[in-house]
């Protein structure tokens, strides 16, 4: 049975794909990767942005998405908190 990611897992998963491609990603490959409608990939591309996770540099070529302190801090907290319900085995 397929669980439904939850949100925080969402999040985790496209902050942690931006780290893993060297700190910097275009949007198209971000979104293909996420497995997110483009909606609803734009609607939490967009909180990320605003919340301070994620900035845009835009170069002659093209827009990249990568990581802030803020974003790096949320990925240390999520897999501590992977770690503790893996340990515990909840």
């Amino acid at each position: 049975m397929n669980k439904k990611r939850d949100r925080l897992g969402v999040i985790f998963g496209i902050l942690n794909y931006i780290n893993l491609q060297h700190n910097s990603v275009k949007p198209t490959p971000l979104l293909r990767h996420s497995g997110l409608s483009s909606s609803s990939f734009t609607e939490y591309y967009q909180e990320l942005i605003g919340k301070g996770f994620i900035k845009e540099i835009i170069d002659k070529n093209g827009k990249y998405a990568t990581l802030t302190d803020k974003g790096f801090k949320y990925l240390e907290k999520y897999k501590t908190i992977l770690g503790f319900i893996q340990e515990f085995e909840l």
